[in-house]
């Protein structure tokens, strides 16, 4: 009997760990962890202290998207060099702006004066209107005479300091100033060199890949040009609306010019609430200085403007900005 026993089988603990995978690490796999630990905590902190470049970079490339379509219609119609080309599109830019704010300050100015002069008036108005319509009122007329004595004290005092509040923006808004003109090279130069600058990273892809690139990289162009120069037409568009508006219901020129450049750039340029903010402005300053029936005219012009744009002229002019190259 005690010779035919079978031999016990090994231990399933010891059978397990004899099958276990035994991993060595050498100095030189150790040393490669370690440095591909440091090289991504390396990059991490260089990509933070780089956030601000990264986004003037991603903003001009943007910008110089933007600006394709245009530089490409001046070289194509003029047979201009693209550096010309760009040249001449920063210039108008500079120009344009120029003649706003040489326009705009002192009618802003202006317009602040005549809504102060204006305000105990139109508040007297506005009392009355709230009396009658719901039997109380909100200031007596001691108090709205009050209130308008303190607007104009109030614009006198920022008219008196305002050399001193220029310069102050002036000083604190220097980083701003170095971060605009730097944004502003990086487009010149993405946009001179964009031919370039696309042969140069699609060398680096197999063929299949450059064109699914290249073609990304023409729809984005057309896109982005489109969408910007669309929004452009809408703009002049509803600002000369604006402005001829408030010059039929007798706003000064002075006035219609300021309101009509930020009603037009506020409804187009800024999403969901610009359609509000720029329509409303232009009304509450027609209100109090010109009355109730040119608010209400002009209240009229921006909804029959809003219906206008969004079932006709923004389907037809986006269809046809796409196509400006």
């Amino acid at each position: 009997m005690g010779e035919d026993a079978q031999p016990q089988a090994s231990d399933p603990v010891e059978r397990d760990a004899s099958s276990m995978l035994t991993i060595r690490l050498d100095d030189k796999t150790i040393w490669q962890v370690i440095g591909a630990i440091l090289f991504t905590l390396a990059a991490l902190w260089a990509v933070r202290e780089m956030s601000g470049l990264l986004l003037m970079l991603g903003l001009a490339f943007f910008f110089s998207l933007a600006l394709q379509p245009a530089v490409l219609w001046l070289v194509e119609r003029f047979e201009w060099r693209r550096g010309t080309a760009v040249g001449v599109i920063y210039l108008t830019g500079i120009v344009v702006a120029t003649l706003m704010i040489l326009v705009l300050i002192p009618a802003i100015t202006e317009l602040a004066r005549r809504i102060g002069e204006s305000g105990g008036a139109w508040l007297n108005s506005f009392n009355t209107w709230i009396d009658d319509m719901l039997g109380t009122h909100l200031t007596n007329p001691n108090g709205s005479t009050e209130i308008a004595k303190d607007v104009d004290k109030a614009i006198a005092d920022w008219a008196r300091g305002a050399g001193g509040h220029v310069l102050g923006v002036a000083a604190s808004g220097i980083t701003m100033v170095f971060n605009l003109a730097t944004i502003a090279m990086f487009t010149f130069y993405f946009t001179v060199d964009a031919p370039r600058f696309q042969r140069t990273i699609l060398s680096h892809m197999s063929p299949e890949r450059q064109r699914r690139v290249g073609w990304t990289w023409d729809e984005a162009i057309r896109q982005t040009g489109g969408y910007f120069y669309s929004r452009l037409v809408l703009m002049v568009i509803n600002g000369t609306g604006f402005f001829f508006t408030m010059v039929v219901v007798g706003m000064p020129v002075a006035f219609a010019i300021p309101l009509a450049a930020f009603g037009g750039f506020v409804s187009v340029f800024i999403p969901a609430v610009g359609t509000y903010i720029g329509g409303a402005v232009p009304i509450m300053v027609t209100l109090a200085i010109q009355g109730w029936t040119a608010g209400l005219v002009v209240l009229g012009y921006v909804l029959i403007y809003q219906q206008v744009e969004n079932y006709w002229l923004s389907p037809k002019i986006s269809s046809k900005s796409m196509s400006i190259n």
